[in-house]
């Protein structure tokens, strides 16, 4: 009996091939990619280690029938099983970085990496980013993201989660971070200490309704990092209790909380929140500066 892994040969032949099978199958994109063409191209490319940009030399390259047998076993699997392309692969991308993951962590995808490579400006202005505190961390990437952008900076990657942050500091150790970035178990602000310039975090905002209707491909993602509640700010409602005690007199604090923002919105009704705008799509992500937290927090006698 044949397999396609006989009539299949060049990585073309293969990028072919998937996307034919993706585009007969009911599958979800959103875990880095959003149509048919790109998914194929990263879980071909990316199995035999090739870049994904720039490629044209590399489409008609021939490949082993161990390679082609590789790829055509997690096409069947992403199809079957419903797997994310970046679990499969054991990577995902972030800020033009890669990241190692699995399914003790959510795969990267939060638009708080265009602000980062923005600097966040221009909202920090002149103040001068010492440290920087990734909040409900997982892979660490947002954390590694702003090491990098401030390199002069210390950044202290949090968790509730040990399995997530043996992810980061596995990522840590790959981006050669160690002498300034680290982690902490903590559940929220719990076991974090000092003050920072940065408070940033991707918490579970995914509310209940949202949990039960999501695609099969959400459900290889650890829950811990995506249910919040009923209304999706559970964490949300913890970190604006306690950010001001965290931040220095002119830090920022930026929370992602997705389609929880209008319940956000309404929770919060005079709390000056800044809702960012993002090039590159993505929204439901707040700014606020620790000196109206502050005073908001100050009016309302807490």
């Amino acid at each position: 009996m044949t397999s396609p892994a006989d009539d299949l040969h060049s990585i073309r032949d293969l990028i072919r091939y998937a996307c034919s099978r993706f585009a007969s199958s009911d599958l979800y994109y959103g875990h880095g990619t959003d149509n048919v063409w790109d998914e194929a191209v990263q879980l071909v490319l990316r199995s035999v280690h090739l870049p994904q940009e720039n490629n044209n030399v590399f489409l008609d390259a021939r490949l082993t029938r161990e390679e082609r047998t590789l790829i055509l076993d997690r096409v069947e699997r992403r199809i079957a099983e419903r797997i994310p392309v970046a679990y499969l692969l054991g990577e995902a991308w972030f800020m033009g970085m890669p990241f190692q993951v699995d399914e003790r962590v959510l795969i990267p995808r939060s638009p708080i990496g265009e602000l980062l490579e923005n600097g966040l400006q221009p909202w920090l202005g002149e103040v001068d980013v010492e440290r920087v505190l990734d909040l409900c961390t997982g892979s660490g990437c947002i954390g590694i993201g702003a090491a990098m952008v401030f390199e002069d900076a210390e950044v202290v990657l949090s968790d509730v989660s040990a399995e997530a942050l043996s992810v980061a500091d596995a990522n840590i150790r790959l981006h050669g971070l160690e002498n300034r970035v680290q982690t902490v178990r903590s559940d929220v602000f719990d076991q974090v200490t000092g003050r920072f310039d940065v408070i940033v975090s991707n918490p579970p905002y995914v509310d209940a309704q949202d949990l039960a209707g999501m695609p099969s491909e959400y459900h290889h993602e650890p829950e811990l990092g995506l249910a919040a509640g009923d209304d999706g700010l559970d964490i949300a409602h913890r970190i604006i209790a306690k950010a001001s005690e965290h931040l220095t007199e002119d830090g920022l604090l930026i929370v992602e909380v997705g389609n929880s923002w209008l319940a956000m919105d309404e929770a919060y009704p005079d709390l000056p929140l800044t809702w960012l705008e993002f090039e590159n799509g993505g929204d439901g992500v707040f700014l606020l500066f620790a000196r109206d937290l502050r005073e908001w927090q100050e009016r309302r006698g807490g």
